[in-house]
C-alpha cells in the first residue's frame, strides 16, 4: 500500500482534480494535510510519496527521489505566498515578523530575501498559527501561504504593504522559484515501482487535462469551496508552473545554495536525484 501525501491547498489541485481515486485505492491511500505536517510525515516514514515543501527535500535529499516533471513553481508572482507588512519592506530591519507554522519553504525563502537582498539582519521572527489578526497584534508584518494568504489579500489589499515572495525572488535572481516538489522515499520506490509509475502517470495526465481546458472546470469547483470567481482562479492556475524543467531546477539549486550559506541547511544540496522512469533509475542533475 502506497501512502500518498496530499497538500490541502488549491495550488496542487490540478494534479489531483482528474485522478481516479477509486482505481488508485487498490494499492494507494491518500493522506491530506498542510505542507508542514506532510513534510514531517514523509521524514518519519509515515508517507511514501507526495508533494512536499522544496525545503523539506533539501533537508532530506539523501533519502528521497524526485518525480520527474512535477512541481509547483512560479517565474515571478506565485499569487498565494504573501508578506503583509504595516511598513515598506525596506524598513523592516529591527522589526518583528510573524511566520505561519504551515510552511517550510516560504519561511526560509522570506528570511533569505530579507537578509541577502535587503540586508535585514536583525529581524525577530515568531512562528504561530496562520490567523491574520492574531499575527499582527504584536508584529510589524506576517507571512501567510496558500488559501490563507489569498483570502487575506482579498481583504487587505488597500490596508497593507503586500509582497509576493515569488515576485521578489524573481526580481532579484531572474530565476523561477520551486515551492513544492513531488518526492518518493527510496524504500517505497524499491518496493512499489509499478504503483508509483501509475501514480506519476495519473498526476501528469490530470495536470495536463486541467491545463488543456483552461482550468475552467477546476476553477468552478474552487469557487464553491473558497469563494472568489472563476476568472480569478483560472488566472491563478495559469500563472503557476507545474513542470520541473531545467530552469526550475536551476532556481531550486540556487535557493539551496543560499539556504546552506545562511545556515538553514546543514549540508549542501548541489544536485537533484530525479527518477528516470523509463530506465527505472534516478539521475543526478
Amino acid at each position: 500500500m502506497v501512502r500518498i501525501g496530499e497538500i490541502l491547498y488549491t495550488n496542487v489541485h490540478p494534479f489531483f482534480f482528474y485522478i481516479d481515486r477509486e482505481k488508485l485505492s487498490a494499492h494507494s491511500r491518500f493522506i491530506p494535510s498542510i505542507p508542514a505536517r506532510l513534510n514531517s510525515a514523509m521524514a518519519n516514514g509515515d508517507i511514501d510519496v507526495g508533494a512536499i515543501s522544496s525545503f523539506a527535500y533539501g533537508k532530506n535529499h539523501e533519502d528521497y527521489i524526485l518525480m520527474p516533471d512535477l512541481a509547483v513553481a512560479s517565474q515571478g508572482s506565485v499569487g498565494s505566498i504573501f508578506l503583509f507588512s504595516k511598513i515598506p519592506i525596506e524598513h523592516l530591519d529591527g522589526k518583528k515578523i510573524a511566520l505561519t507554522h504551515s510552511s517550510a519553504t516560504s519561511i526560509h525563502l522570506l528570511k533569505i530575501i530579507l537578509r541577502r537582498f535587503y540586508g535585514h539582519l536583525n529581524i525577530e521572527y515568531t512562528t504561530m498559527a496562520p490567523v491574520y489578526q492574531e499575527m499582527l497584534k504584536e508584529h510589524d508584518a506576517c507571512l501567510l501561504i496558500g488559501d490563507d494568504a489569498i483570502q487575506a489579500r482579498w481583504r487587505e489589499r488597500d490596508n497593507m504593504y503586500i509582497y509576493d515572495l515569488g515576485e521578489r525572488w524573481y526580481h532579484f535572481t531572474r530565476l523561477p522559484m520551486t515551492f513544492a516538489v513531488f518526492a518518493i522515499r527510496k524504500q517505497a520506490l524499491d518496493e512499489e515501482p509499478q504503483a508509483l509509475k501509475e501514480l506519476h502517470h495519473d498526476w501528469k495526465k490530470s495536470e495536463e487535462r486541467a491545463r488543456a481546458n483552461g482550468y475552467n472546470q477546476l476553477a468552478r469547483t474552487v469557487v464553491e469551496d473558497h469563494g472568489g470567481d472563476s476568472i480569478f482562479w483560472q488566472a491563478y492556475f495559469r500563472n503557476l508552473r507545474y513542470q520541473f524543467n531545467t530552469k526550475e531546477q536551476q532556481g531550486l539549486l540556487y535557493f539551496y545554495q543560499l539556504a546552506y550559506e545562511e545556515g538553514y541547511l546543514d549540508t549542501r544540496v548541489d544536485q537533484l536525484n530525479i527518477w528516470d522512469i523509463g530506465a527505472d533509475i534516478y539521475s543526478i542533475n
